[in-house]
């Protein structure tokens, strides 16, 4: 019976394990191959060095933002000038080369959501997104839909017998078509029927309305220096880099790489995320450190530096909190916790305020008498000092005759000498 309990508990162990690990893999899929597929189509078939700037883009999803707005209030602004033009915004340089594209820029206007998602997946896992858009520029390749046009050069590549590199260039490097195509279309019928991939129609920019079928383009666009970006292809090395020469001839002020290599690995800045938060765990363990001021908020959150000064300094003082909880334990816990009580609830009944009441009013009386007696005093002084001389009412008298006849005397002199 024990063995067979200890057997119970060990397979117990293994499930919990599993379901562990389960959990924490589906955690760190961030998008599965059905949403990459559709996340990918609509820009799998841009030239490379377009699409590269779109993934870097897609990882500041504020930045492009901004740039949609300012490519609307600025509609004749394309090219290297309009990349010129925006060198004061605060925006990511791969954000401020997209404004040479304004159909580009539209088109991220109207899905957000997708471009955040993109640059979430782009950041998370950089080779699988790469060899998603591999896989779609095969299909439109079996399909008959993606070949080398008067706008466009497409070359296909084999480094092993295993795999296939599909590479999409500008046929002149500097006139750059932005493709428009249905993506339902395009890679032939789509396989997964409940993540269809959306259509962009690009109503202008020499588009004359919706393509049904193959790959449109309308009005190029030159530039020269706008696009600094490139693709790394095969597995294990997906992603972008950055042409240092082209980068540094565009992008001014503090926006210029200190390297004398001709192209450097592209890195993510996590400062210019501007508060957009980052989708899996994985990826905020990466860069949310990063930021500014990440070490003010573990500061904010942790407090055991504070707690542990805290508990030294009761130490140091003798003040035991477990000692404290002893004492009010048994019989004289008990008669402080009474004690404690009735003055609580003698508080609460006023009993302790009538007490002090009757006080402040007895108080009260005793001054209040104490003044009757002084101002009672007062009076009978006063009355006292009034009629002190009233019963001498003959010398009174006398010392008004005594005045009426020296001043009768002194008329009769005068009147001598004004004769």
């Amino acid at each position: 019976m024990r063995k067979l309990l200890a057997i119970s508990g060990q397979l117990f162990f293994v499930v919990l394990l599993c379901l562990s690990l389960g959990t924490a893999q589906a955690e760190d899929a961030t998008f599965s191959e059905a949403e990459l597929d559709q996340m990918m189509a609509p820009i799998a078939l841009y030239p490379d060095a377009l699409l590269a700037q779109i993934l870097m883009a897609s990882t500041y999803p504020a930045d492009v933002a901004e740039a949609v707005i300012w490519s609307k209030d600025n509609p004749d602004q394309d090219g290297d000038a309009a990349v010129e033009a925006v060198q004061d915004k605060s925006w990511d340089p791969s954000v401020m080369s997209l404004v040479a594209f304004p159909q580009v820029l539209t088109m991220m206007g109207e899905q957000a959501d997708w471009v955040q998602n993109m640059g979430d997946a782009f950041l998370a896992d950089s080779e699988t997104v790469m060899d998603t858009v591999q896989n779609l520029r095969t299909k439109a390749k079996d399909e008959g839909n993606l070949e080398t046009t008067e706008q466009q050069k497409v070359v296909v590549e084999e480094p092993s017998a295993t795999e296939t590199i599909i590479i999409i260039e500008p046929a002149d490097p500097q006139i750059i078509y932005v493709p428009s195509y249905n993506p339902t279309i395009i890679y032939g019928a789509w396989w997964w029927p409940r993540y269809t991939p959306w259509y962009y129609r690009p109503y202008g920019y020499g588009f004359g309305g919706a393509v049904v079928r193959g790959i449109g383009f309308g009005i190029g666009v030159g530039v020269t220096r706008a696009l600094w970006g490139g693709c790394h292809w095969g597995r294990g090395r997906g992603g972008v880099n950055i042409n240092v020469n082209k980068y540094n001839n565009i992008n001014v002020g503090g926006n210029k790489i200190n390297s004398n290599n001709r192209n450097s690995n592209w890195k993510h800045n996590s400062s210019n995320r501007k508060g957009v938060p980052y989708k899996d765990q994985k990826t905020r363990d990466t860069f949310d450190n990063k930021r500014g001021g990440a070490s003010d908020r573990q500061d904010f959150r942790g407090r055991d530096a504070q707690r542990d000064q805290a508990r030294n300094t009761l130490d140091n003082r003798a003040v035991s909190p477990s000692e404290g909880r002893k004492d009010l334990k048994g019989a004289g816990g008990d008669r402080t916790r009474d004690s404690v009580n009735k003055a609580n609830r003698d508080v609460a009944q006023g009993k302790t305020g009538n007490r002090s009441s009757g006080q402040n009013r007895n108080a009260g009386k005793t001054r209040d008498a104490g003044k009757s007696r002084n101002y009672s005093s007062s009076q009978s002084r006063s009355r006292n000092s009034a009629l002190t001389n009233s019963g001498n009412a003959s010398r009174s008298r006398q010392s008004t005759n005594r005045g009426q006849s020296s001043n009768r005397s002194m008329a009769g002199r005068g009147g001598g000498r004004r004769r």
